[in-house]
């Protein structure tokens, strides 16, 4: 009889999958505070990198990044975009995978949710069913 395995590609993330996303994270963050990468355009920003989602084969990697301020993202993303392979090297060198995942950037725009949602349930329309 075959053995059957979810399909974790579809679904919500396994946790193999989430433990290397953080890991990957840590390591960025590290890389980009500690000024390691070195790129003019980078060099005086203070990037967030909020969270990083790896594909089930742990080929691929996104981190989705947010500058200090949310000012100049797409820029930032761009730069981060460009110096891809040597962040691909320097994460490597950091963590013990025996692949090391192509990395992909993406602006983390959670932060406009948030207000969007606070606008949300600031509206007159909201409070007065909220009180009810």
């Amino acid at each position: 009889m075959a053995k059957t395995r979810p399909m974790t590609g579809t679904g919500s993330p396994n946790q193999r999958q989430l433990r290397v996303g953080e890991v990957i994270r840590r390591a960025l963050s590290e890389i980009l505070a500690r000024g390691e990468l070195h790129d003019p355009e980078l060099a005086h920003v203070s990037v967030t990198v909020a969270e990083v989602r790896v594909s089930p084969d742990l080929r691929q990697a996104t981190a989705f990044v947010m500058p200090l301020g949310g000012v100049n993202t797409a820029e930032v993303v761009r730069a981060l975009g460009r110096n891809r392979a040597e962040l691909r090297r320097l994460v490597t060198d950091r963590i013990g995978l025996r692949f090391s995942p192509e990395l992909a950037f993406r602006p983390d725009t959670r932060f406009d949710q948030m207000d969007k949602t606070r606008e949300i349930l600031r509206s007159p329309e909201v409070r007065r069913d909220l009180e009810d």
